[in-house]
């Protein structure tokens, strides 16, 4: 039960610093890449971050895969 207060500390602890840097940065500048949907209407707007995701796929890959051969 110990490694799991540990574990639950530690996610915390990353989620108020992805929060604080989600704040201080704004809107990150992933935002509108080319190729990410978009489609305005005058009912309302749709927004699909297709390139947006395949970047970050492929980011968060390469880092986790660095990591994880240690």
């Amino acid at each position: 039960m110990n490694d799991l207060g540990k574990l639950l500390v530690l996610g915390g602890i990353l989620m108020i610093v992805a929060g604080i840097i989600v704040t201080l940065v704004g809107r990150l500048p992933a935002g509108m890449l080319p190729g990410d949907i978009f489609v305005q209407r005058k009912n309302g707007s749709f927004y699909f971050p297709v390139v947006t995701c395949i970047v970050i796929s492929i980011v968060l890959t390469v880092v986790l895969n660095f990591i994880g051969r240690r």
